[in-house]
């Protein structure tokens, strides 16, 4: 009985986990479905195809392409990767505008991210 309410209880824990956890996406499905990621934690892998940044300003700004897309990234806290490097961003997803059935300012501000 007790082993069975522990296996339980890791069961319930690692579902609790996955679900918390970032989910991975391509930019096609964030592009075609903005609203359904709005202000929502993502995962992405892509290559910097731009990156604009200075040292003297705290906020970042680059675009990651993974062969189904682009999309620009909002650093706020750890600089830009450089043009041509591999990264893996999580963050949660943000637009600035709606118009009809088309995403304005589609973006996501990082909260973390890895060099692959």
């Amino acid at each position: 009985m007790v082993r069975t309410l522990r296996l339980g209880v890791v069961l319930l824990a690692s579902g609790f986990l996955v679900s918390c956890a970032a989910r991975s996406v391509t930019i096609n499905e964030l592009k075609a479905d903005p609203g359904r990621y709005q202000d929502k934690s993502v995962s992405v892998s892509g290559t910097v195809t731009t990156s604009l940044g200075a040292a003297i300003v705290p906020v970042g700004y680059y675009t990651i392409e993974d062969g189904t897309g682009n999309i620009s990234v909002l650093s706020q806290e750890r600089g830009t990767p450089s043009k041509g490097a591999r990264v893996r961003v999580k963050g949660k997803v943000s637009q600035v505008a709606s118009v009809g059935s088309r995403s304005i300012g589609l973006h996501i501000r990082e909260e973390s991210r890895s060099t692959n």
